[in-house]
């Protein structure tokens, strides 16, 4: 029934999170256990980086200084989110999707644990990952503080918050299903 549901009601949920949290594993479960879309703001990123022929990191550093990079992946979220059915993954999704989403999650861990992670994925040393990772933050912070003021530090204003290091996969995705059906329940009122 819940599956159902989130498509009529044109369900639109953000699941943000900083690299290695888990946002992509679970933005892609929601989506799956919903019958819902799945956008992924990092992989348009990714793509920028490929075009432009530069690294995710290169990438990142130039659009520190171009917002451009930002603004684009962010309209194309926008217009996802307005036709609805959609679970859009991105870092900032649960910030810039405020308006439009029903529902916006954060999924965090502890820096060493999401190099763990980032290292296992990538096949490389979890010094590498760490490094990458302090390098691809640093520069996110600063993007999304001076292009939008927003603090990816200050969780106060999204819904959800869920530690997946605290919890495995299936707890992850139980709660956050369990969130979408107390959403759904209130927009079918």
């Amino acid at each position: 029934m819940i599956e159902s549901d989130a498509c009529k009601l044109g369900l639109v949920i953000a699941v943000s999170g900083l690299p290695g949290s888990g946002k992509t594993t679970l933005a892609k479960l929601l989506a799956r256990n919903l019958g819902l879309k799945y956008i992924s703001l990092g992989m348009i990123f990714r793509e920028i980086a490929k075009e432009k022929g530069l690294s995710i990191e290169e990438l990142s550093k130039l659009a520190e200084s171009d917002a451009s990079i930002d603004y684009l992946i962010d309209s194309k979220a926008k217009e996802e989110a307005k036709k609805g059915c959609v679970v859009i993954d991105g870092h900032i999704s649960a910030w810039i999707l405020k308006d439009l989403a029903h529902l916006r999650i954060v999924v965090t861990a502890p820096l060493p644990t999401r190099a763990k992670r980032i290292a296992m994925r990538d096949g490389k040393s979890i010094e590498e990952a760490m490094r990458e990772v302090k390098l691809r933050e640093d520069s996110e912070r600063r993007r999304y503080r001076k292009f939008y003021g927003i603090n990816i530090d200050d969780l106060s204003d999204v819904d959800l918050v869920i530690n997946t290091e605290k919890f495995n996969v299936d707890k992850t995705l139980e709660i956050a299903l369990k969130a979408v059906e107390m959403v759904i329940k209130s927009l079918k009122r």
